[in-house]
């Protein structure tokens, strides 16, 4: 990525420059070092140059670490007309070698790595005029002016005009400083420095041309003194502490003191505090910062420009070391109670209590849980579990320094008894209330007949129109308010969704969400890991495997679903002869709540169940319709179209019965009891017999480079 002459470019984009290549060529490496460029320039000739910033193996990366190259454009010390920002991987398109041309003038320009934690690698680039190099530094002088007495004396104030000059032939003034006494800062030069502080005083200046040459330091020694004046009422003076303070009031690790004086007459000279009852006198310029433990006592005072000294306040405190940081997570449990039958299964309901301590000091800040691989959401009560099924609840705890205990679980299984299940019309166990695409922000909270707001809702439904539906969501909403479930702010969130929604408008009557329309906005919901990739095409369509090698998986991590009815189209767009290999995951939990997986995307594969897409005739005993590793398929029972042809496709799930449709024919059925084929288990497939989970996530599989697969129109109804 490079950017010249202008704004700066986006990262991750290369524009071309219509410049025409400059015969000075300045190279930049650098390699596995983050605290140096490899190599760098310290000098070129002002006019066109070629920038090359490499960052590769052959320039000693040995870990595909990327850097940039970076030249500052807001430091007034140094050029700002080159806004250059390359940032260069050894893997990237350029195999970590970039170009750039543009334009230096006379002067210095200050180079850098933007990436955190690289930033001792940087340097001074001097540029020069063409005809040799100037090694002379220019002249610098300086003028005192202002009103004087019979001794000399400044009254008032004096000004400091600084002049620098280079010789004939030279490179040229690049930039003056100055600064004030013998140890102050070097700052800009800009303007003439006024000096209004009554007392003795010393201006050192130095000046600097293009080439880098820099002038001896030099100084102008003055005294200022007040104007007469019948002023005779000193200032007014105040101070305060600030800083984290503990219950006791002390402070913590650190206070800062800030004293501050006004006068009316003359004006105030100076400001100047003391630590202690005996500590000397020092001037004050900035507040003053108590690092160390102990108790306190700030003196203050400040004199007029009539010699006024007001009169000597305090201020006193005490600084305190803060306690040892809590490093230690809380330690979190859990039980589940109900009735059991003789097969160990929870009759009707089970209740999973969540309980968490902290040994570290801080507290226990938040308790939060995952029902059968769904999101965490916060922990506020035991939770009720009253769907059939095999269930696991994940739960963890965070305590007030931030430390996270490791997830634990507990697993357990749900059967139906003579209490009815909720009366939900839909499984919506997503954080928010979302009515079709459009998230309200309430949350998605349990209601007194045990179903969520969202479940309540029904924007799965078949809606005739969409006035019918906003008239059922206002019935339900209103019921919610009387209940006390929502509040008006809520009910009028939830009801601005369902207007903005749609449901029930021409086009929307089937009952199927897409979840891939063919827009980035849709495809930038889902969420890519591990290997490969995918790529949004023009026709709205994506396909994978074109541009990075590695086994891989895009999901769609917005919603959890559990009995449901998934269409999509594929196309086999394999290169040469050979068909490609790829599967649609169901059913799996979120990826990134399994510690113990270091690559998320066998968390699919470990957890869920792939649904295979692959018309090669050899190979793999598993072809199109199968579901991997548990129920074959094979190509007379499934069909071949010929490549480049979209595939209708259907998997339909219902507790755990699975039915695949391709082309509109039921190719595989499949129940989900356990037990894989796998005998032994293959030592590339880390596969369980416990693959019952009653809802889960949506992917798809990338194998590589060389299975190309194309997907469009993706779309789910729950059933």
């Amino acid at each position: 990525m490079l950017g010249v002459q202008g704004a700066p470019a986006a990262l991750g984009q290369t524009e071309p420059s219509a410049a025409p290549a400059a015969a000075q060529v300045l190279t930049w490496t650098a390699g596995d070092d983050i605290t140096r460029y490899t190599s760098a320039p310290a000098t070129a000739v002002a006019g066109p140059a070629t920038i090359v910033f490499e960052n590769s193996a052959a320039t000693g990366n040995t870990t595909g670490m990327p850097h940039t190259l970076t030249f500052a454009t807001n430091d007034p010390e140094f050029n700002g007309d080159v806004p250059l920002n390359i940032l260069a991987t050894p893997g990237d398109d350029m195999g970590g070698r970039h170009t750039a041309e543009v334009t230096l003038t006379p002067g210095r320009y200050f180079y850098h790595c933007t990436i955190p934690g690289h930033g001792s690698m940087q340097g001074i680039l001097v540029v020069t005029e063409g005809g040799g190099a100037d090694t002379t530094p220019p002249q610098a002088t300086a003028e005192v002016t202002g009103t004087r007495n019979g001794q000399g004396q400044y009254v008032g104030s004096a000004t400091v005009t600084v002049r620098a000059t280079d010789e004939a032939g030279g490179s040229g003034v690049d930039r003056v400083q100055y600064a004030l006494g013998t140890s102050g800062d070097w700052l800009p030069y800009t303007a003439p420095v006024v000096v209004d502080q009554v007392g003795t005083h010393t201006v050192r200046y130095r000046a600097w041309d293009k080439a880098g040459n820099v002038s001896a330091e030099q100084s102008a020694e003055f005294t200022v003194v007040a104007p007469p004046s019948d002023d005779t009422t000193p200032p007014e003076t105040s101070a305060t502490v600030s800083g984290e303070r503990d219950a006791g009031g002390a402070y913590v690790d650190m206070a800062t003191v800030t004293v501050t004086a006004s006068d009316t007459g003359s004006g105030v000279n100076t400001i100047e505090y003391a630590l202690g009852a005996s500590g000397a006198w020092q001037p004050y310029t900035t507040p003053v910062m108590v690092h160390q433990a102990g108790a306190y006592t700030v003196r203050y005072r400040a004199t007029d420009k009539a010699g006024n000294v007001a009169a000597e306040k305090s201020v006193e405190f005490t600084v305190v070391t803060a306690p040892p940081q809590d490093t230690t997570p809380p330690v979190t449990g859990a039980t589940v109670e109900g009735t059991l039958n003789s097969d160990g299964a929870y009759v009707t309901r089970a209740t999973v209590t969540v309980t968490a301590t902290d040994a570290g000091g801080s507290g226990v800040d938040r308790i939060e849980y995952s029902l059968d691989g769904g999101p965490y959401l916060a922990y506020t009560a035991p939770l009720i579990v009253d769907r059939a099924g095999a269930h696991t609840v994940a739960y963890r705890a965070t305590d007030k320094a931030g430390n996270t205990s490791p997830a634990r679980t507990v697993t357990f299984t749900v059967v139906p008894g003579q209490v009815p299940a909720p009366p939900c019309p839909e499984y919506d166990e997503r954080l928010t209330v979302i009515v079709g695409t459009v998230d309200s922000g309430v949350p998605n909270r349990i209601t007194n007949n045990r179903c969520r707001i969202n479940e309540l809702i029904e924007d799965e439904k078949e809606w005739s129109s969409h006035a019918l539906f906003l008239k059922h969501v206002k019935t339900v909403l209103d019921r919610l308010l009387r209940e006390g479930v929502v509040d008006q702010r809520e009910y009028n969130a939830i009801q601005r969704a369902a207007r903005q929604s749609g449901i029930g408008r021409p086009g929307q009557t089937d009952g199927y969400r897409k979840i891939f329309d063919g827009s980035a906005q849709s495809f930038a919901a889902w969420q890519h890991v591990g290997g490969g990739s995918f790529a949004l095409n023009a026709d709205g369509s994506m396909t994978s495997g074109t541009t990075k090698a590695g086994l891989g998986m895009l999901w769609f991590p917005q919603r959890k679903y559990g009995d449901f009815s998934l269409r999509l189209q594929w196309r086999d767009d394999a290169p040469g002869t050979g068909n490609a290999n790829s599967g649609v995951f169901v059913r799996f939990p979120w990826v990134h709540d399994h510690p113990e997986e270091p690559r998320p995307e066998w968390v699919a594969i470990k957890y869920g169940h792939e649904v295979q897409v692959l018309d090669r005739p050899d190979g793999d005993t598993y072809k199109t319709g199968s579901v991997y590793g548990f129920d074959r398929v094979g190509l007379a029972g499934a069909g071949v179209t010929q490549k480049g042809t979209w595939n209708d496709y259907e998997i339909r799930v219902v507790d755990q019965h699975y039915s695949v449709y391709r082309n509109g024919v039921l190719i595989n059925e499949f129940d989900n009891t356990g037990g894989q084929e796998f005998s032994p288990p293959r030592a590339d497939d880390p596969g369980t017999d416990g693959r019952r989970f009653a809802s889960g996530y949506i992917g798809l599989q990338v194998h590589g480079t060389t299975d190309v697969i194309s997907y469009r129109d993706i779309r789910i109804r729950e059933l």
